[in-house]
């Protein structure tokens, strides 16, 4: 596929974003920014969700991986859905209660400032990689179709790309987001229906026929009971769908501020519901893509990379197929990963200026615009660098990467959260810092040790659950010490 034919379409695509950012952000303040007025529409923020979940490392990482994992990832998937569920009825009603235009104040309420900012620099230290990660996947794709071709360094290819980010989002935050994302979403989805059709003809059969192949193929395996010590285990992959769901969206500023910005509690809950069932079939659609690229390369003895994440790309882009899959190619992968690091920068830099920097408190409307605007540069820079240092240190599939970040990172803030609302007891606030780095350090040790401790066990996406757990019972001891204090007091 031609380099500058690859360039056109992106230019043209961002072409219709900037037009949709301009009007639909014109007239925004900070409050737009932050949580869109609190003005959106349910069934509109449902649809835009789904662009931002599905990242441009789902799109390509995905299908890639059903050669080894078959379709177990829809184990987790099915968990994700019943996380969402959780979301909107434990978090959804709590978070309206208290106002929030940031989730992380909920800790402060709750525990105190030490809290407030642990949360706070977990969820930025999470997104920042997150989103970097992410992000990569796309300038790696981009530095194969076109920057290496015009002999342009990786570099130039990494500036430019979280450039157009952060020019679209800069503008109107999270009201503009919601329009843009859900545009995304709409090409992400019509390209990735589009490319199994066309698939499907090159293989000389039509949907009913590719649907009968998947079903039919080995690859098409969903559920994994056999052995406890697989990482495709059931419930292994099951429940680690719940808890990352929770920890990855009910707990972070870039997937609920979208959901907070609903007219009400009961319109973010149907948004949320909705978007769960709808995120089950958008993810079906690219395993079975993936069945069917890797029939296509065994039908007609093509030699795939040996980098699942490559394989998508390599078909789409190689001249196998008619030159309109490698344009639906671009659409959806360019679809899914801006739409993700759009999200994600608008995010960071709302917690950036809310939580951690506190520039609501003390600064007048003006203060805090002028504030938010150098953070956004700032965080789109930060984002640069990591996607810089992540393409030098990179050696693994980067779905897996991603969900290994986040069960360290996004474990403590589970733990945090799971505690202040199911239970009353205060605690010594100033002391969580120290739990909050000391669970993912003792998780950690168990995680590499964990074959030769446990009899050959090998963790998976559970980390997050035992990282939650660590920190739980964490918290739970500095109560224990405060309660004694109290005591103690009582008594004299």
């Amino acid at each position: 596929m031609s380099p500058l034919l690859t360039l056109t379409i992106i230019i043209a695509y961002f072409g219709i974003l900037f037009a949709i950012s301009y009007f639909s952000g014109r007239k925004a303040n900070n409050a737009g920014f932050f949580s869109g007025n609190r003005q959106s529409s349910w069934y509109l923020v449902a649809f835009s969700t789904i662009g931002a979940a599905i990242s441009g490392v789902t799109f390509v990482s995905v299908p890639g991986m059903v050669a080894t994992a078959n379709f177990s990832y829809m184990q987790m998937v099915l968990g994700f859905a019943v996380g969402q569920f959780i979301i909107a009825f434990v978090l959804i009603p709590l978070f309206y209660r208290m106002n929030l235009t940031s989730i992380y104040e909920y800790l402060e309420n709750r525990f105190g400032v030490s809290s407030y900012k642990t949360g706070a620099w977990l969820f930025f230290i999470s997104k920042m990689l997150g989103a970097a990660i992410r992000l990569y996947i796309v300038c790696v794709v981009l530095q194969l179709l076109v920057f290496t071709p015009l002999h342009i360094p990786f570099a130039v290819n990494v500036l430019f790309t979280v450039g157009l980010v952060w020019l679209y989002t800069f503008r109107g935050g999270v009201k503009t987001l919601i329009w843009t994302d859900s545009f995304k979403t709409f090409c992400l989805i019509v390209s990735v229906g589009l490319c199994i059709y066309y698939i499907a003809k090159d293989l000389g059969t039509n949907i009913a026929g590719a649907i009968t192949l998947i079903k039919d193929s080995e690859m098409s395996k969903t559920f994994f009971f056999e052995d406890i010590n697989d990482k495709r285990y059931f419930f292994k992959q099951f429940l680690a769908g719940v808890f990352t769901m929770i920890a990855t969206t009910g707990l972070d500023q870039d997937m609920m501020q979208k959901s907070l910005s609903c007219k009400n509690p009961l319109d973010s809950q149907k948004n949320m519901i909705t978007g769960g069932i709808l995120q089950i079939f958008v993810v079906l659609l690219f395993l079975m893509l993936g069945v069917l690229l890797y029939t296509y390369a065994s039908v007609n003895q093509i030699v795939l990379p040996a980098d699942g994440d490559e394989v998508f790309p390599f078909l789409a882009a190689g001249g196998f197929f008619p030159a309109i899959v490698g344009v639906l190619f671009i659409i959806g992968l360019i679809a899914a990963a801006y739409a993700a690091a759009g999200s994600a920068l608008t995010a960071l830099t709302t917690s950036f200026t809310v939580d951690i920097l506190e520039s609501r408190k003390h600064k007048t409307e003006q203060q805090v615009t002028r504030t938010r605007k150098q953070v956004h540069v700032a965080m789109a820079i930060g984002m640069g660098v990591v996607i810089y240092i992540i393409n030098i240190l990179n050696n693994e599939s980067v779905i897996n990467t991603v969900y290994t970040l986040a069960s360290y990172t996004y474990g403590p803030l589970l733990g945090m959260f799971a505690f202040g609302i199911f239970n009353k007891r205060a605690i010594r606030d100033k002391w969580v810092p120290l739990i909050a780095i000391a669970s993912p350090i003792l998780c950690f040790i168990l995680d590499v040790n964990s074959e030769q401790w446990f009899g050959g066990y090998q963790f998976s996406h559970e980390r997050l659950i035992l990282n939650a757990f660590f920190t739980f019972m964490g918290l739970l001891f500095l109560t224990m010490g405060k309660d004694r204090k109290r005591l103690l007091h009582e008594r004299v």
